[in-house]
């Protein structure tokens, strides 16, 4: 059995590769080793044996909001509660930080809608939130579903 745990600086390459593994097939955007050390604190990890099985990070974007980002679970350790874990982490520490709202830009919409999410319209976030969108390699024919919830 695995630990639900906030990530450390040794599980940064196992945290890029899992994320671009799924990257690698269209499911979610890149991210850079550059990109995950300057953001570390925002992950969480599901940890087994010292094997990363599943991350998400929890961003603060602006005043009460927060988004989830870079959700992977390894395909053989997936159905096994790790996804929602690691989702209701973010959700919880959202709650004390003082956010009110959290948000995804995702491929996969069905699974954060059971989460209680929503469909909203992309121009209905703040525009801080696009000023990671300039530099995807996406830009500007995103293909994310933009999703709400309020905590």
């Amino acid at each position: 059995m695995g630990i639900l745990r906030k990530a450390k600086i040794i599980d940064i390459k196992q945290i890029q590769a899992l994320i671009n593994s799924f990257a690698k097939k269209d499911l979610m955007l890149p991210r850079s080793l550059n990109e995950i050390y300057e953001n570390l604190r925002d992950f969480w990890v599901y940890e087994d044996k010292l094997k990363i099985l599943g991350c998400a990070a929890l961003h603060i974007s602006w005043d009460d909001l927060a988004e989830i980002k870079s959700a992977a679970v390894i395909s053989s350790s997936q159905k096994k509660g790790i996804g929602t874990e690691l989702v209701n982490a973010c959700f919880k520490e959202a709650k004390e930080l003082g956010a009110r709202r959290i948000f995804v830009l995702t491929y996969k919409p069905e699974y954060f809608k059971k989460f209680g999410f929503r469909k909203v319209k992309h121009e209905d976030l703040p525009h801080k939130v696009w000023a990671e969108c300039i530099n995807c390699c996406k830009f500007p024919n995103c293909q994310e579903t933009a999703l709400l919830k309020n905590l």
